[in-house]
């Protein structure tokens, strides 16, 4: 079984990975393990996560992050994928790397919020939610083509979007619940770019999974 080692952004990833992705990939001859980067996360920069995965190659034979576009340190002009790019090289170049060691990295756009507008329906599942609040997060996800189209600006990101409704919204336990409610296979097929990652971590455990 390919032991791989994700480094998360924070607490919300690490439950999420734990409770919709370890499982998954255990199916798929994956042995996943959520890390939150650094103490307490967050602070997220390329060079941060790239040092924090290749630390982790020393002892796991792959290795990939679940961090946000937003609020990147240093993305500047970058795109997502440039961001992975850069990710991706400088573990390669670090000591810890080896031939046959796969580094998959991953950047959520543009947050991990949006893959809860993947069936807003399940908010309300949380006590006290009104059907009006519902029908607002309906109607910001009509807007996009896919939950990975909502912008990352600090008033509109999909987070920003859900506390504007739901002021005492608690994105960890809160977001678990929803999180769970919605599952993996409705994610998937809502937000494109989160799918492809998940089919890479896949096939780590095939005897054919190609280079990194």
């Amino acid at each position: 079984m390919k032991r791989l080692a994700i480094s998360v952004e924070g607490l919300t990833e690490k439950v999420f990975v734990q409770d919709l992705l370890c499982e998954h990939l255990r199916r798929h001859d994956v042995d996943a393990t959520p890390i939150v980067l650094g103490p307490r996360g967050g602070d997220v920069s390329v060079d941060r996560v790239a040092e924090e995965m290749a630390y982790l190659l020393r002892t796991h034979s792959a290795v990939t992050c679940l961090v946000d576009f937003y609020g990147f340190r240093d993305k500047g002009n970058a795109t997502v994928e440039e961001l992975e790019e850069k990710i991706r090289r400088a573990v390669q170049q670090s000591p810890q790397w080896r031939p046959g060691r796969r580094v998959v990295a991953y950047v959520q756009r543009h947050e991990f919020e949006a893959l809860l507008f993947s069936d807003v329906r399940q908010f309300g599942r949380l006590r006290g939610t009104r059907p009006d609040v519902v029908a607002e997060l309906e109607r910001i996800r009509d807007s996009f083509a896919t939950p990975e189209d909502i912008d990352d600006s600090p008033e509109t990101a999909p987070s920003k979007r859900i506390l504007a409704e739901m002021p005492r919204y608690n994105k960890v336990w809160q977001g678990r619940e929803v999180a769970s409610a919605i599952g993996l296979e409705r994610m998937r097929a809502e937000c494109p770019r989160f799918n492809a990652w998940i089919g890479r971590l896949e096939s780590l455990g095939s005897r054919t999974s190609g280079p990194s």
